[in-house]
């Protein structure tokens, strides 16, 4: 690192239940936040940011603060999908270093299974114009279809297989496995049998979208949970173990004329972040990646340069990102997307399993965990999506 990081991660909470049982993605999120400040050892009269993505309403910057009780100086409202929470985290970082902020709080809630809503099959329709729309809406392609597309893209190009992406899919179930929330979670959202699977269950479960299948999927969970990032002044008098944010970095990529599809924004937000750190990626003990389809993971695994671009289905065989094996990083050590929860808009919980990590409270603990890079992906791959990388540290 060039200077001592301003912004540090003190508290955290998870909104337990992968099922509302009621309650509104509204309570879900002033739940979690009144956790994640006693996580803290902080109060809501503490609070001078808040930071939303509107998920749980329209116009929410209007009324969030309102509904918390709060009088922050500032309001952020960015709203990028599931990397929204890592991009807040940096602004979030960048408004205490300038002073502007002391306790930011960052909130997500989501009733989506609940609704039932059809996240990754269902048609994406927009009520006004957007870019491209008229070449890509006729055609009926929906959010796995791009992913899909994504992923035999990689696999024509790099000679990537089905069992190398079915890897990732049977590490995060691993690591779910000793998650009792993840566990009691898919046994609540539907899932038969629920127990650690192997590359040929991966490979026979149904095709969702041609080369993708079930088990390489996200789950679509309830849930919730806040982050609050607070100043080093406001650290020093915590009870909770910091986590420092010791780099941001932030990029949006979209489709171009002769671009690489299988190229995601990580690799220029990942870049930054990494430089600004002052850290490789080869130091990183954990790695929380945005796991909505197997194929996200590899491509951001390669595109934030933990492997060559091409080389991830070989860098991820052999149960090497499983939290146990040598070398690591540990991937997704909650159970991730895959297995674990994804309400919809991940990204907080990428911030969350990683500061658990850094302050060795995770269910799949690396010991001596320093090191943890949060990425967070939005919007769909193979067409307009953004990425933020957030990386922490002990100090």
């Amino acid at each position: 690192m060039t200077a001592a990081p301003a912004a540090a991660v003190a508290g955290v909470y998870e909104f337990p239940g992968r099922v509302a049982r009621g309650l509104s993605a509204l309570q879900i999120k002033a739940e979690c936040a009144a956790r994640a400040l006693d996580d803290a050892g902080l109060t809501w009269a503490d609070v001078d940011a808040v930071y939303d993505a509107s998920e749980a309403g329209r116009m929410q910057g209007l009324t969030i603060a309102e509904y918390f009780g709060v009088t922050p100086r500032v309001m952020d409202t960015t709203s990028v999908g599931g990397s929204s929470y890592e991009f807040q985290a940096a602004h979030a970082a960048r408004d205490i270093a300038a002073g502007k902020a002391s306790v930011a709080l960052l909130t997500y809630g989501s009733t989506a299974h609940s609704e039932a809503r059809a996240i990754g099959t269902g048609a994406r329709p927009w009520s006004e114009a957007q870019p491209a729309a008229n070449m890509e809406r006729p055609y009926g392609l929906t959010l796995i279809g791009n992913y899909a597309m994504v992923a035999r893209r990689h696999m024509a190009q790099y000679g990537t297989t089905p069992e190398q992406l079915a890897e990732i899919a049977v590490t995060t179930r691993g690591h779910a496995m000793r998650n009792p929330q993840a566990v009691a979670g898919l046994a609540d959202i539907g899932f038969r049998n629920v127990r650690e699977i192997t590359v040929d269950d991966v490979l026979g479960s149904r095709l969702i979208a041609d080369p993708l299948h079930l088990l390489e999927c996200c789950i679509v969970s309830d849930g919730g949970g806040a982050v609050v990032i607070v100043s080093r002044a406001v650290a020093a008098g915590l009870r909770t173990r910091p986590a420092w944010i010791l780099g941001t970095g932030e990029a949006a990529g979209y489709p171009a004329s002769g671009a690489d599809i299988t190229v995601t924004a990580a690799a220029r937000s990942g870049k930054e972040a990494f430089g600004q750190a002052g850290v490789r990626p080869d130091e990183i003990d954990i790695a929380m990646i945005y796991d909505s389809f197997t194929i996200t993971v590899l491509a951001i695994l390669e595109d934030l340069g933990f492997a060559k671009k091409g080389e991830g289905g070989p860098f991820a065989a052999g149960g090497r990102l499983a939290f146990d094996h040598p070398g690591g990083p540990a991937l997704n050590t909650d159970g991730g997307g895959l297995s674990s929860n994804h309400p919809g808009m991940r990204g907080i919980f990428l911030l969350i399993e990683a500061v658990r990590q850094l302050r060795g409270e995770s269910t799949s603990q690396v010991p001596g965990a320093r090191l943890a890079v949060a990425h967070g992906n939005g919007g769909q791959l193979g067409t307009r999506h953004a990425a933020a990388t957030i990386v922490l540290g002990t100090e």
